[in-house]
C-alpha cells in the first residue's frame, strides 16, 4: 500500500520508522526544505517500547514538493490539528482512486476534514505514548496502539486493509464505534489536558486543590452531555468515559471518587501535551479541543461556559497575557458565572 507520512513529529516519525524497518515502502512529507535536509542526514531512530529501530530517511521531501502525479494509496495525517485543516486543500489531489485518508489528531478533526473531503476519510486516533527526543530520534513511551474505524459506523474492508498494513509499524485496533471512541478521547483532553495546561502541572497536581476538582467535574460533566446531545455514544477506553450514575446536573454520585481515582492512576502523572506546547511557544490545539465542545453545543442547542471558559484563558496564555499557574482555575471558574 503506497503510503504518505505527513509530519515526522513524534507520532509520524515513530510509525515512519517502524514501517520502514519492516520493509515497507513509505514516503515522507515534511514541513519545510530545512526539516526534510535535517532528517536526511540524521536518518530516523526508535528506542522504547516496542525494540529499537535505525533506518534511512529516503523518500522524504517537504509537502509542497509532492505533485498530483504522485498518487498514494493511504496518506497518513499526522500532524497537529492545526496543521491538518490547513493542508486540507493539497491532500485531495495526492489521494490516488479509492484512496484513504487517516487523520490521527486529537479533537473533532476527522470529522472536519470529512466535511471538506469527503468519504475518502478514515477516523483515527491514538494512544501511542511517543516523544521526539530531538529531530529523526523518538522514543515510545506505552504500549498503545491506534485506534481506527468509519465514522460512520461499523465495520469496512478497508479498515481491516489499513489495520493490517499499518499493524507492521504498531499495534492497530479496529473499532465500529470510532466516533464514540473520539469523544471518549476528547472528554480526556477536555478536562485532564487542558486543565493541567492552564495550571502548570499534571492532574494529580491540581486535583489536590477544591478548585482544581471542582474544575475539572465541571468541565467533564458539560463535555460529556455535549456528547449525548449529538448522538454520541461514548467508548469505554483507557477508563469508563461516563461516571458511575451520572447526572448532567454535576451532582455528584456514589463512586466518583473510585472513577476519579482510576483516572489518576491512567493520566495523573502525564504532564500534559498542550502545556508543552505552551511552553515550547507553539500553538495549541484548544480550538479542536474544548473550542470544539463549545461548537458542538452550539449547534445544538446548548450551552457550555465552563469549555469556553477555559478556550479564552488559554488564549490569554498564548497571547501572554497570563502564565500558566493554579491559581487560574479559581478565575476560570468565575469566567463561568459571567458567561
Amino acid at each position: 500500500m503506497k503510503t504518505l507520512i505527513i509530519g515526522i513529529g513524534a507520532l509520524g516519525g515513530l510509525i515512519a520508522a517502524r514501517l520502514r524497518a519492516a520493509g515497507l515502502p513509505v514516503w515522507l512529507a515534511t514541513r519545510d526544505a530545512e526539516q526534510a535536509d535535517k532528517l536526511t542526514a540524521s536518518g530516523l531512530r526508535v528506542t522504547g517500547m516496542g525494540g529499537a529501530a535505525n533506518v534511512q530517511a529516503t523518500a522524504i521531501a517537504p509537502l509542497d514538493a509532492y505533485e498530483a502525479d504522485d498518487k498514494f494509496e493511504l496518506v497518513l495525517l499526522a500532524t497537529k490539528a492545526h496543521d491538518a485543516i490547513e493542508a486540507a486543500p493539497r491532500l485531495s489531489s495526492l489521494l490516488g482512486p479509492n484512496a484513504t485518508l487517516l487523520p490521527i489528531q486529537n479533537g473533532g478533526v476527522p470529522q472536519i476534514l470529512a466535511e471538506r473531503l469527503g468519504s475518502c476519510v478514515l477516523g483515527g486516533l491514538s494512544n501511542l505514548g511517543a516523544t521526539m527526543e530531538a529531530p529523526g530520534i523518538y522514543q515510545q513511551r506505552n504500549a498503545g496502539h491506534l485506534l481506527i474505524g468509519e465514522l460512520a459506523g461499523g465495520e469496512s474492508e478497508r479498515t481491516d486493509r489499513v489495520r493490517r498494513w499499518l499493524g507492521h509499524a504498531v499495534e492497530v485496533r479496529a473499532t465500529r464505534n470510532l466516533r464514540g471512541a473520539v469523544w471518549s478521547k476528547l472528554l480526556v483532553n477536555c478536562s485532564v489536558t487542558t486543565i493541567g495546561a492552564i495550571a502548570g502541572g499534571t492532574m494529580r497536581e491540581y486535583m489536590t486543590s477544591p478548585e482544581g476538582r471542582e474544575l475539572f467535574n465541571r468541565t467533564y460533566d458539560e463535555a460529556l452531555s455535549v456528547a449525548l446531545a449529538t448522538g454520541a455514544q461514548p467508548e469505554t477506553m483507557l477508563v469508563e468515559p461516563i461516571p458511575p450514575v451520572w447526572r448532567a446536573d454535576g451532582i455528584a454520585s456514589e463512586g466518583r471518587d473510585t472513577w476519579i481515582t482510576k483516572i489518576l492512576t491512567a493520566y495523573g502523572d502525564v504532564t500534559p501535551s498542550m502545556l508543552q506546547d505552551i511552553r515550547r511557544g507553539r500553538r495549541t490545539e484548544i480550538e479542536f479541543i474544548n473550542g470544539y465542545v463549545v461548537n458542538m453545543a452550539r449547534q445544538f442547542g446548548l450551552d457550555a461556559p465552563i469549555n469556553a471558559a477555559i478556550v479564552e484563558t488559554v488564549h490569554a496564555i498564548t497571547s501572554g497575557r497570563l502564565a500558566p499557574n493554579p491559581e487560574l482555575l479559581a478565575q476560570v471558574l468565575q469566567l463561568r458565572t459571567h458567561k
